[in-house]
């Protein structure tokens, strides 16, 4: 199943030592025409991925946590990682064959916001109240500046987590407490008048947010047709650009829920931003081409992305590509968060949104049970059926960033668990093994997710999928048994020897080192409905040779005859066991050992 242990060795050191890795895709000469497809992307949150500077633990902030937002021993809360961290473990990130890192969000948030009793920080940098700078808790932009060039000195590109959808919770309501306000619709509480249908006639002449012209919102003047806004005078400024503290340019009608609430309200009390108004387009674009002119990122996935109106996006986009190629980035990828594992959901944001790329989240639900054993492989060939309904057809599914683990969904080895609850250790660790090679391998662009390749497992989504690389003190993250390894989440877990870490990064370099596996047309070989083979052919643009994929979801090992190219005579193994040569022009037995994989690249006849 696996590769040569010698052979990932081999890459790592030659990588950490600083020697030439000899695979093309890695080079630093050139990096920046490197296609988004190309790429190996490694997404990890800064607070949770190495303290480089603990004096910036509680940035430059003094009380205790609900000030500082600083308890290292609460999920919740900031634990010390920051882009000197980062930076510090560019080696390690290199050796796993990343060339690209996602980082979440590093502009200023605001420290703390909840209800009494249910506080906890934004280490994650999702509540956003300085769009200019990066959170004190992770460093200055200097530190990102630093981060950014060390990236591009050994040819990794460096892809920045953005948010246009929503700001912190500043803004209040007089009824409700922020997260508590229900959502007030358009229907019932027009933008033409105060407070409900009942209320004074206001905003004159504003023909209703569908007409995004300055002139018509420039006749919405008064915030107070759902419920008055109320900003805390000591927060009354806290937001930048200053424009960003005038409630005229939010939705300001409570709590999302569904339906129209999911484009207008707001998430547990985040500030909606207006982004129908045209003046909120102009600065989010002003902001976030800002810091492609000022640090030269070559990315931005876009946070919440389903949940900002259309016409957003199709003005933003261009301008985010075109500040790129002004400042010399040819292939600024861009890729939207559209959380539902619907390929035709997916792929209408493509369409109507013109978003270029989205995270392939019907990948992941397909990836995580099949590998688990939850199902047959057909489920996998369904997504991949879907390829064509994405704008631009299977060329964009080929740019779709694909991924089995995220900080809000879990990870893969939690639903390996949940899934086998009486599984081995060994065996949930090739179930992992198993997921990660069909995410390395398989049309996208896949994604690692920070802690996957140390056995990382967690409790479930969202905090508890969180873990600190460093040395943690989260009593719920240091319990967890990880996979192949004796060490736990109290320790730091940077170990290049981890099984996860060299079949990664063994794989990592396979796929950068053929084009088939990062830009060649794919086509389902076999797939059934229960676990068990699912086999793929993937194509060498340039010359049409074959790259045959074999992976076994199941706990028996299989023979099977798999169509192939005719041309296709032999095959050489670059991951697992194949076979030496077709049994006829278009056939080959395959045989696969349980939860085993293999990567098989075709010859002529021998």
């Amino acid at each position: 199943m696996t590769v040569s242990r010698a052979a990932a060795l081999l890459i790592s050191a030659l990588a950490m030592a600083g020697a030439p890795v000899p695979v093309a895709a890695q080079s630093q000469a050139g990096f920046r025409d490197r296609l988004p497809e190309d790429e190996v992307i490694y997404f990890l949150l800064p607070d949770r991925f190495e303290n480089g500077d603990p004096a910036n633990d509680r940035g430059g902030l003094s009380g205790d946590r609900l000030k500082t937002g600083f308890d290292p021993a609460a999920k919740g809360f900031y634990h010390g990682g920051d882009l000197k961290g980062v930076t510090q473990r560019l080696d390690y990130l290199q050796g796993l064959g990343i060339t690209a890192i996602w980082v979440a969000p590093i502009f200023k948030n605001k420290p703390v916001q909840g209800p009494p009793g249910q506080e906890s920080a934004g280490y994650h940098g999702y509540w956003i109240t300085d769009f200019t700078q990066v959170d004190p808790h992770f460093g200055t932009n200097a530190d990102f500046k630093a981060l950014v060039d060390a990236a591009h000195a050994r040819g990794i590109k460096v892809y920045m987590d953005i948010v246009a959808n929503h700001t912190a919770d500043v803004i209040q309501f007089r009824e409700c407490q922020g997260r508590d306000c229900p959502y007030r619709s358009r229907a019932d509480y027009p933008y033409q008048a105060r407070g409900g249908t009942g209320g004074a006639a206001i905003n004159p002449g504003f023909a209703g947010d569908g007409v995004q012209t300055a002139e018509n919102f420039a006749r919405l003047t008064d915030p107070t047709y759902a419920y008055p806004p109320i900003i805390p005078p000591a927060e009354a400024r806290v937001k930048v650009p200053d424009w960003l503290n005038d409630p005229i340019y939010y939705h300001n009608r409570g709590n999302a829920m569904f339906g129209e609430s999911a484009l207008l309200g707001d998430f547990a009390g985040l500030d909606d931003l207006m982004t129908e108004n045209p003046r909120v387009v102009a600065g989010m674009i002003d902001i976030f081409g800002s810091w492609i002119d000022r640090f030269g990122v070559d990315g931005f996935r876009i946070d919440t992305a389903r949940h900002v109106n259309p016409e957003f996006w199709q003005a933003f986009v261009p301008a985010m590509l075109e500040r790129a190629k002004a400042r010399g980035i040819p292939n600024f990828h861009i890729f939207g968060e559209v959380a539902d594992p619907d390929p035709a959901v997916l792929a209408r944001h493509t369409h109507v949104d013109r978003l270029p790329t989205v995270l392939d989240f019907a990948f992941s639900a397909a990836v995580n049970e099949a590998s688990a054993g939850k199902g047959g492989t057909d489920q996998l060939a369904r997504v991949f059926a879907a390829d064509p309904l994405y704008e631009g057809g299977e060329a964009t599914a080929r740019r779709l960033p694909t991924f089995v683990s995220n900080h809000d969904a879990g990870r893969t080895a939690t639903t390996d668990a949940a899934i086998n609850p009486k599984a081995t250790p060994d065996e949930l660790l090739k179930r992992d093994l198993l997921a990660h090679a069909m995410l390395l391998t398989l049309r996208g662009v896949p994604t690692i997710y920070s802690g996957d390749e140390q056995g990382f497992v967690g409790d479930g989504g969202d905090q508890d999928a969180r873990e600190d690389m460093f040395p943690s003190k989260v009593a719920s993250y240091n319990d967890n048994r990880l996979l192949g390894t004796t060490r736990t989440t109290a320790d730091s877990n940077f170990d290049s020897d981890h099984p996860l870490y060299r079949e990664i990064a063994t794989l990592a370099r396979i796929r950068t080192g053929h084009a088939a596996l990062r830009r060649g047309r794919q086509v389902v070989r076999f797939a059934g409905d229960k676990p068990g083979l699912f086999a793929v052919s993937r194509f060498e643009p340039d010359n049409g040779r074959e790259m045959l994929l074999l992976y076994n979801t199941s706990t028996a090992p299989i023979a099977a005859n798999v169509e192939v190219d005719v041309r296709s005579a032999s095959f050489t193994a670059l991951a697992g066991v194949c076979p030496a040569q077709a049994t006829r022009p278009g056939s080959v037995a395959v045989r696969l050992p349980a939860l085993g994989y293999a990567v098989c690249a075709a010859g002529e006849a021998k």
